[in-house]
């Protein structure tokens, strides 16, 4: 990706971003500051959390922890971009842009990965408890993480290198604030047909094999915990789902808003939902898990307490 496609006149691109308004940028960029400091450091406090107490050693914070790893490298991707963007130009080199565009589809889809791996997980605690703990051992569980951060670098690769195939010749502006596959397919003087392909059939299957994966485990909890003859049983059984769910919905959401729509119908209404799946959910992600989780909220009490106390002896 290093070297400038040769078939193009294109040498960089232009990122539009947000908004073209010079009284917007400096609003936009402390927004987006605060939002990614606040993702950094939510992400930050549930990995060391998890990490530093040995009650939170159970597959489910595992996974949790590199979900909270995937989403500070995935916000990352984006958000400094975009805060150059918004106090200085505009514009990103044919490289940049296509390494930005591997990344955000790698992570994000490490992100969808691991959040069907949670729902897995879910699912035999609820579903075949007695077997939880040879099921979900340790060394399955590093298994699970290896493959949903691997097997994504693999789909990423193979739409990056068709895009590289295309030739720009025309417009090198992206009616976007990041460099995405339907904002640059659009750019193209060349046919997208391949492209277009590729992205129906091997992406669909990559997006929503996952969801299908989540709604299965779902509904096979649904038909068990409705089986439990206490109220106070279901609502135990669900408590420890409430979280997740919340996640998949804001994540899925706004993922199938932009990518299950026709490629020529990509509107500013997309830029919204692309923020929430890009951005929002990555902060909001620590506080959905913590706030609805008593051990998590306690695993940071505890971490928070040590940070005191090293400070006050200090």
């Amino acid at each position: 990706m290093e070297r400038v496609n040769q078939t193009s006149s294109v040498s960089e691109f232009i990122l539009l971003g947000l908004s073209s308004q010079p009284k917007d940028q400096k609003p936009l960029f402390f927004l987006f500051l605060t939002i990614y400091l606040i993702t950094i450091t939510g992400n930050l406090f549930i990995i060391l959390a998890i990490c530093s107490d040995p009650q939170l050693q159970s597959p489910m914070y595992f996974f949790l922890s590199f979900l909270s790893f995937t989403d500070i490298c995935f916000t990352t991707t984006v958000v400094p971009r975009m805060l150059v963007n918004f106090l200085s130009k505009k514009t990103i080199s044919y490289a940049g842009c296509l390494t930005q565009m591997y990344f955000i589809y790698a992570l994000g889809n490490s992100d969808s990965f691991l959040l069907a791996v949670m729902a897995f997980d879910r699912y035999v605690a609820i579903c075949d408890p007695f077997h939880y703990v040879t099921t979900m051992s340790h060394h399955r569980c590093v298994l699970l993480v290896a493959f949903c951060c691997s097997f994504p670098h693999h789909h990423s690769l193979l739409h990056t290198l068709l895009l590289n195939h295309l030739t720009f010749c025309d417009s090198n502006v992206i009616y976007h604030f990041l460099c995405d596959l339907s904002p640059l397919m659009k750019l193209s003087c060349s046919s997208t047909f391949v492209n277009e392909i590729v992205i129906r059939i091997e992406g669909s299957v990559v997006l929503v094999t996952p969801f299908l994966f989540i709604a299965f485990s779902y509904i096979r909890i649904l038909i068990v915990v409705l089986k439990i003859p206490s109220a106070a049983g279901q609502r135990k059984a669900f408590s420890t789902c409430g979280s997740h769910l919340t996640v998949v919905t804001l994540f899925y959401g706004s993922i199938f808003y932009v990518y299950l729509e026709p490629l020529s119908t990509y509107t500013v209404r997309d830029h919204i939902a692309t923020i929430v799946y890009t951005v929002l959910s990555s902060m909001l992600n620590p506080f959905i898990y913590s706030l609805r989780n008593k051990d998590l909220k306690g695993g940071l009490r505890k971490l928070m307490g040590k940070r005191k106390s090293q400070a006050l002896s200090s």
